[in-house]
């Protein structure tokens, strides 16, 4: 790749742990043992590129990883630290982040990311987030985007359709497409999907009303006559959508897509990963594009996975921690657990006509320099990347029942969403 003379390589990064081992006459063995919730699909694969990279460099790996929810992941983490036994390496983001470095438990990574210059190369939007007072405690993997509309091109090319740029002219299309007895909206029933897709609903009707209720937590936005027109949006939607999304997971509403049996799929660019790896064909089988927005533009609604490294006594796990962190952040494990993973670089550095990078991925890049510079950029609340999780899991189950019961109004919903969050304040 292009910048090929920057890359740390495996070898140099062994070297300069055992370098630092030997000048302070310590004999440790890099070891960690790293908590995530990546257990099926694409992203076990891309956790385990990591593991294989860890090994090559001469660390003993190990790995726990939890499926499902991340309050699963969250119980687990508690249990171990009032056990006093944090875990070396924890896959978290967004507040919980800044929740744990309030602890006082997390590890400071300054003397890393000086040493290899994070501060020049990591994605400005993410720094914050890694460095919630000032100090280092996690390595961001990757920038995932959320606002992803998948099309089927036979379908759209069936029917004249044009991918929609707005609500309205979704709700045309889709309009169209069901007049023409085919599905509109590929869906599955989870609460994370049905929250990804009301993530893309509103940021796309009112950027100001996203970032004073998802982010803000606002619950006088929530109350709102744009959050209502958003909630009748949903349920607009909703029949849109076939009568079998119970029990289908978001990888059989992809294939639905895929395969042209669905209109569209709304769902983030870990999508892009898992079509390829089934053998779907950017602009033969499947269109991206971002989802309608209704005040023009540019915009992006990022996620990110990053690992929060957690204080060690034991010196082989420092050792590992310092050279994960490394691995982490060296272009050589961004490339390849992007383009494993779906998403994009946390660095910036990185030249994405390469490597094998998707023209998805590559138009994921372009439109989120295009976001940051027209100040549309927002990070997601479906993916935990704004409120507190107990404020979050509060909207989502207000969100889920919502698409999940038809005699709930859209005015029902914006209350039950701000009363569910004053009593978790």
């Amino acid at each position: 790749m292009e910048n090929k003379g920057k890359t740390l390589t495996i070898t140099t990064l062994l070297g300069t742990i055992a370098l630092g081992a030997q000048v302070a006459g310590v004999q440790a063995e890099p070891k960690t043992n790293m908590m995530h919730q990546w257990a099926q699909g694409s992203e076990a694969a891309a956790i385990a590129k990591l593991g294989e990279m860890f090994e090559e460099a001469g660390g003993v790996w190990e790995q726990t990883a939890i499926s499902g929810h991340t309050s699963n992941t969250l119980a687990k983490l508690r249990s171990d630290v009032v056990a006093g036994n944090a875990p070396a390496a924890v896959q978290l983001k967004g507040p919980e982040i800044a929740e744990w470095n309030a602890t006082g438990r997390t590890a400071n990574l300054d003397g890393v990311a000086s040493s290899e210059g994070w501060d020049a190369v990591v994605a400005p939007e993410l720094i914050s987030v890694m460095k919630p007072t000032g100090n280092w405690v996690a390595a961001p993997m990757n920038i995932h985007r959320v606002n992803w509309l998948y099309s089927s091109k036979k379908i759209l090319d069936d029917l004249g359709i044009e991918v929609p740029k707005t609500w309205a002219e979704f709700n045309a299309a889709c309009e169209k497409v069901q007049a023409a007895g085919k599905i509109c909206i590929a869906h599955g029933a989870a609460d994370w999907s049905d929250t990804t897709t009301f993530d893309s609903i509103v940021y796309g009707m009112d950027l100001d009303l996203y970032r004073k209720a998802f982010q803000e937590a606002d619950t006088d936005a929530m109350r709102s006559q744009g959050m209502i027109d958003a909630f009748a949006q949903l349920r607009k939607m909703v029949g849109y959508m076939d009568d079998g999304i119970n029990g289908r997971s978001w990888e059989q509403s992809m294939a639905m897509t895929m395969d042209g049996d669905a209109a569209f799929f709304l769902m983030g660019d870990w999508t892009v990963a898992s079509a390829n790896l089934a053998g779907y064909k950017e602009d033969v089988d499947y269109l991206c594009n971002q989802t309608p927005v209704d005040w023009g533009g540019n915009g992006f609604i990022l996620n990110a996975d990053s690992v929060v490294f957690f204080e060690q006594s034991d010196p082989d796990y420092v050792t590992g921690q310092e050279l994960l962190a490394k691995i982490i952040m060296s272009p050589e494990f961004q490339v390849t657990f992007n383009v494993a993973k779906g998403s994009i670089p946390s660095r910036t550095d990185v030249d994405l006509s390469e490597g094998g990078f998707t023209q998805c991925q590559q138009k994921g890049l372009e439109d989120l320099k295009a976001s940051v510079s027209e100040g549309t950029l927002v990070r997601s609340m479906a993916h935990n990347m704004t409120v507190l999780q107990k404020y979050r899991g509060a909207m989502m189950e207000v969100i889920t029942e919502f698409v999940a019961d038809p005699s709930i109004t859209p005015e029902e919903a914006a209350n039950q969403l701000a009363d569910a969050v004053e009593l978790q304040q």
